[in-house]
């Protein structure tokens, strides 16, 4: 049904149930907010959305207000901007004006609201309260001296990721964002995806800044640097730079780091085809030999995080395999740093991720097989960060190609960014495996997209697999609860492959990328890596020669003695609250 109203004297059409402020949007009327997030459900708390209908005196909050037939709003009038400027130099009040030295600088949502409204002053007293800022995870960094109680880091956390690390605390001036009886956030549920930093307006959550950890190393003679690049960060680094979201930047990319002074760029591609050969092949060995199913994915640390808390009767479902970057910093210290000469002693590794959970998962004591794989994960905030500081035109950069032996890879790989890719990866080898023959057809529609929860049978030439996609952690509730009924019942759930990634689109999403994700970005962003994917002469796993060479000269074959103690790793429970 179709609804038809005007927004400042403009006709406008929009579906039945779409709100005033999308209506607005569509009129090409940008109504100002702060609490409000498109990937979250409106909340109405700051009251810059403010606007009126014709012969009502009522104030409606166009996040929260359903659009109706023959509405005739009005946005933007001297009464409205008045109040909006209040609302806006009210919020400042509570807000330390510490903007240059805040990692939000020029990036926040209050900063650009107080530069559109010309505030150049601060009329009312300010009503700073000092709050002790927690740095327990030593991941994520949460500071409340700079909360302007949106309340959507709370949303997020709670409706999206279904965690609940965060919630509210007290009332009035005195509420806080905090974990429940404002324990430290390490122990609290926290999975540490990140989330919460990508939809915080302001600078009041961010990560833990490990820039100098790198730059230390590359200037450290003693050592050789060795980075990685995940697949979802060369279609989301450019927008640090002024480039579209979804633009492909890998050449760019491993010629910033060159000029930085890494010493070798490899690219976690490689390793992501390595995890589809390990994962891949477990998954055929489980059915073939009756083993635990469904096998779920590993290779998203938030999502192990999340299970380990929350459903640790399952871990035994988890494929043992490490995620692509912690078997490429396993294969840089072992296999490649043998090749080269290099005492692995002396090898620094580094990892590019779009994610903040990444930092969490190189300490893992069960991931260390070389004494410790990945040495610093950077996000790619970091990156964009320390392009700028050392003066690198990043959008005039020449490209260049990755080292080798271990940073060729197939668009399988690339694919790994976005929700459905792992599974779409892991189909185009199992096929294979199981078989002997290629799929005809490499690309898996039914697991593509942003659905919450995509289900679908694979028919693996007379072999049905069953399998599910679930990103966003509140969605896998309903899946896992339906795992473990089926379990405690000694039944066999309906599914034999179970991919979950924690953000919603996937890493491409993930809670270390550019600030100001939304489903328009996390499209142009998958679309980068699709079309990645399709420009790639070689499109499974199995078919990278580099990675047939390892197996040959090196890891014998997948799953094999070597194999297992490179690349795989366990699991353990862990309690919800860790005090």
């Amino acid at each position: 049904m179709m609804i038809h109203l005007t927004i400042n004297g403009i006709p406008v059409e929009v579906e039945a149930g779409t709100s005033v402020l999308e209506a607005a949007r569509k009129a090409g009327i940008r109504i100002p907010t702060l609490c409000y997030h498109p990937d979250l459900k409106p909340f109405g708390s700051c009251g810059l959305c403010i606007c009126k209908q014709e012969g009502s005196a009522k104030i409606l909050r166009a996040c929260a207000t359903p659009c109706a037939e023959g509405m005739k709003i009005i946005t933007h009038d001297d009464e409205l901007y008045e109040v909006r400027k209040t609302i806006i130099e009210l919020t400042m009040s509570t807000h330390p004006t510490s903007c240059l030295t805040c990692v939000r600088n020029n990036k926040c949502e209050l900063q650009k609201l107080a530069i559109e409204y010309g505030i150049r002053e601060q009329p009312f007293q300010p009503r700073l309260a000092e709050r002790k800022m927690d740095t327990s995870t030593g991941i994520i960094v949460l500071d409340p001296y700079k909360c302007i109680k949106c309340g959507r880091c709370v949303q997020v956390c709670q409706q999206l990721q279904g965690v609940y690390a965060l919630e509210f605390i007290g009332r009035g001036d005195k509420t806080t964002m905090s974990p429940a009886a404002n324990l430290p956030l390490n122990e609290s549920p926290c999975i540490k995806c990140g989330q919460c930093i990508t939809h915080c307006p302001v600078g009041a959550i961010y990560e833990q800044d490990d820039v100098s950890l790198m730059m230390k190393a590359i200037h450290d003679p003693e050592k050789v640097v060795a980075v990685q690049i995940a697949p979802a960060v060369r279609v989301a680094i450019g927008e640090e730079f002024g480039l579209e979201p979804g633009e492909i930047s890998t050449g760019k990319l491993y010629t910033a780091l060159r000029r930085l002074g890494v010493d070798y760029v490899f690219d976690t591609n490689f390793g992501a085809d390595l995890t589809i050969m390990e994962e891949g092949s477990e998954l055929v060995e489980r059915i073939k030999n009756n083993g635990v199913l469904p096998q779920f994915t590993s290779c998203c640390p938030g999502w192990i995080n999340y299970i380990e808390e929350y459903y640790p009767d399952l871990l035994d479902n988890l494929s043992s395999a490490k995620s692509p970057m912690m078997m490429q910093g396993a294969i840089t210290k072992t296999y490649w740093a043998e090749k080269m000469g290099i005492d692995p002693a002396k090898v620094y590794s580094v990892a590019i991720m779009p994610c903040t959970a990444k930092k969490d998962e190189i300490r893992r004591p069960m991931s260390v097989s070389t004494g410790r794989d990945v040495d610093v994960v950077l996000t790619t905030r970091e990156l964009g960060r320390i392009i700028s500081q050392y003066g690198i035109d990043f959008k005039n950069l020449e490209e260049t190609e990755v080292d080798s032996p271990i940073g060729e890879y197939t668009g399988a790989a690339t694919i790994f960014g976005v929700t459905g890719g792992v599974m779409e990866a892991a189909v185009r080898t199992a096929y294979k495996l199981v078989t002997g023959n290629e799929l005809d057809n490499v690309n898996v529609d039914a697991v593509r997209g942003l659905e919450n929860v995509k289900k679908g049978t694979v028919d693996f030439a007379g072999t049905p697999v069953r399998v599910a996609v679930i990103h966003g952690m509140s969605n896998a509730k309903e899946i896992l609860d339906e795992v473990r009924l089926a379990k405690q019942k000694g039944e066999r759930a309906p599914y034999e492959f179970i991919e979950i990634m924690a953000c919603r689109g996937g890493c491409i999403a993930g809670g270390g990328q550019p600030i100001g994700t939304d489903d328009d970005v996390r499209k142009k962003r998958t679309g980068g890596l699709y079309t990645d994917d399709e420009k790639c002469t070689l499109r499974r796993s199995h078919e990278n020669p580099s990675i047939i060479k390892l197996y040959e000269g090196y890891l014998e074959k997948p799953l094999s003695h070597k194999a297992h103690e490179l690349l795989h790793t366990s699991y353990s429970q862990k309690p919800v609250y860790k005090a």
